[in-house]
């Protein structure tokens, strides 16, 4: 039990220090006019929404947005954390991380956002959002596969 909760921490942290590059892949985006609204922003709009918080100042919803952006890369990366080390070894936990940046970003940008109606399927969302979101989720990846690495 110990080593599980050993494996689940050190993904955890992993996850959240990875989203922060890939944060940075998605600012740069919306700088270079490619995002419109950010989707953190959109999903904690629905989400906030769903509880009965209507229109939060922006700063408040910029700072949630953040923090469920956040806490969504702490909670993939003890996942992830958790399949390397059921499957070990792995010759490469980068590639591996790549894969699962690109499978986090397939089911929530191909499967249960837009099902949730909270922003178009990529092949109806705005020119250059899903090609930025992929690339996010790539650096993403890369980042927790790379952190991960030293078990």
């Amino acid at each position: 039990m110990a080593g599980t909760l050993q494996v689940l921490l050190k993904g955890a942290a992993a996850g959240g220090v990875a989203t922060l590059p890939m944060s940075g892949v998605m600012l740069a985006a919306g700088r270079a006019g490619l995002m419109g609204r950010q989707p953190p922003e959109a999903i904690t709009d629905a989400a906030l929404d769903a509880v009965g918080v209507e229109h939060p100042s922006d700063a408040v919803e910029k700072s949630a947005a953040a923090a469920s952006h956040l806490a969504f890369g702490v909670a993939m990366g003890a996942a992830f954390a958790l399949i390397e080390h059921r499957f070990r070894p792995r010759p490469s936990p980068v590639v591996d991380g790549i894969v699962f940046g690109l499978a986090v970003w397939a089911v929530s940008y191909k499967g249960w956002v837009p099902a949730l109606g909270i922003m178009p399927p990529p092949e109806d969302d705005r020119p250059g959002r899903p090609q930025s979101m992929i690339a996010a989720h790539v650096v993403y990846g890369a980042a927790l596969g790379a952190l991960l690495r030293e078990r």
